[in-house]
């Protein structure tokens, strides 16, 4: 195909494409002989629109000629993609061969029939005890994080990566805990070289990092390819989770950057724009990447989501995370008030929720105790919150004795259980520290957890420990 006749950002329009259909793989040949890959994205009648991975810069409407190659973007999927670093397409970018292929998937993925899914019923342990303790992730589950611009989602995801665990005799890994580690893959999009740097070092300094598979789009690369890099990774995780039988994570960073890249495309193309000039179908086009997640009959394994979202300007309503809310089940939220207060990693439990959280957990899956012990943290830290608010207008001076317990509960539940630090706890002792900071509370104040489990767990401090409880700061195991 000869006839280009127009160029248009990364796009090119193509007369005479009867032989071409939507989805296809193409080569774009310049006179110089340099060649770069493309893929049909729209066919009408003998008219194609390519789009050009790796841009159209230097090309015209008379030195280029474009030559069909393959029916669909298909990538080679794996075991020997695990401990490399791949780009936004797959290709290599540690400087090591190609991976070995053992068989090759479409990037779009394939149905996946609604009978097949198995519910998802199984924790996940991520380290963080605001997520393991009141918002537990699930296998199977997809999970958004809603973070805001100078907050360390970067730090946050990267941790989650190195430190996640599931319970249960290693396969993959030989876990000295009891724990199999997750195969993580994680796909960073739009960022830049220092960001990047940073998620290379990571993975490389970390015992976890042979079982893991990073995949880097730069904010300089290809606008087109940060569209390919989630649905690369996804491929690899299902034939990972579905095929080969592993535990995959997959973490995406930053959902924001693929949907600017989705806008910037549609503008190329001229489409009709929807909100704030999002195309109009940004809906179903998340949905094709969130809906990949799951566990299906026939396979042990499971692909779970972790998705990072930048909130422009930090409005949790813009169309980005509001549409991503509706697919995805729950949320959880750094918040730069809690960063603001010094409290590290910034997780805000109130507005976070995990919709799957009550299938993952209970007797056989973490503790016995851990849906009521769950509850009442939440409900005493959030009257603890109203508190704080009322402080502000009257001032402490009008609190009574119970209003000033809970100021203090808020207070040492941000510094002692949210505000962690470098350290990683395993899910017993995320619920043991939770049931020390109810130990302000009298037995029957504690209305949201079964008798028998505050029987079994609860102890009430003295005002001397409880004195020497909020000045100690508490050290936990490192992985």
């Amino acid at each position: 195909m000869r006839d280009v006749r127009r160029v248009a950002g990364p796009l090119l329009l193509v007369e005479g494409a009867e032989a071409v259909a939507f989805g296809d793989v193409v080569t774009v040949v310049t006179d110089d002989g340099t060649e770069r890959d493309g893929q049909v994205l729209e066919v009408d009648r003998s008219r194609a629109v390519v789009q050009v991975l790796g841009g159209t810069e230097g090309m015209g409407r008379a030195n280029v000629a474009v030559r069909a190659r393959f029916r669909a973007a298909v990538t080679g999927v794996g075991t020997d993609v695990l401990g490399r670093v791949l780009d936004g397409a797959g290709r290599p970018r540690d400087g090591r061969p190609e991976p070995t292929a053992e068989a090759y998937r479409p990037v779009n993925g394939l149905p996946l029939n609604p009978v097949a899914r198995i519910h998802p019923d199984q924790f996940i342990e991520t380290g963080f005890s605001a997520i393991d303790g009141l918002n537990t992730l699930v296998r199977g589950q997809k999970l958004p994080v809603f973070t805001a611009a100078g907050l360390p989602a970067a730090e946050v995801a990267a941790r989650i990566a190195i430190q996640a665990r599931v319970p249960g005799e290693a396969r993959h890994d030989n876990q000295a805990d009891g724990t199999e580690g997750v195969v993580v893959v994680f796909a960073a999009m739009g960022v830049t070289r220092r960001e990047a740097d940073f998620f290379r070092d990571q993975f490389a300094t970390s015992a976890s990092g042979h079982r893991n598979v990073l995949l880097l789009n730069l904010a300089d690369d290809p606008t087109i390819e940060r569209l390919l890099t989630p649905r690369v990774a996804l491929t690899l995780a299902e034939y990972l989770a579905f095929e080969k039988h592993l535990h995959v994570l997959v973490i995406l960073t930053d959902i924001t950057a693929y949907c600017e890249a989705l806008r910037e495309i549609a503008a190329a193309r001229e489409e009709m724009p929807g909100r704030r000039g999002y195309p109009g179908y940004m809906y179903t086009d998340l949905a094709s990447l969130f809906e990949r997640a799951g566990r299906v009959h026939g396979s042990t394994g499971s692909l779970t989501q972790l998705s990072l979202l930048t909130m422009p300007d930090g409005d949790i309503t813009h169309p980005i995370p509001d549409l991503t809310g509706y697919i995805t089940e729950g949320q959880v939220v750094l918040s730069r008030d809690m960063a603001g207060r010094g409290v590290d990693p910034p997780f805000d439990v109130l507005p976070s929720l995990s919709r799957l959280m009550n299938a993952g957990v209970g007797a056989g899956r973490t503790r016995a105790d851990h849906r009521g012990l769950a509850d009442q943290l939440y409900a005493c830290y959030a009257r603890g919150v109203e508190v704080r608010r009322l402080v502000s207008i009257v001032g402490e001076s009008g609190l009574t004795a119970e209003d000033r317990r809970y100021l203090a509960f808020a207070r040492r539940f941000e510094e002692e259980f949210v505000g962690q630090g470098e350290a990683r706890r395993t899910i017993t002792q995320t619920l043991d520290l939770g049931w020390e900071l109810l130990g302000d509370f009298e037995p029957d104040e504690l209305g949201r957890v079964g008798a028998d489990h505050v029987a079994q767990h609860h102890r009430t401090t003295t005002t001397t420990e409880r004195t020497e409880s909020t000045a100690k700061s508490t050290t936990w195991s490192q992985p």
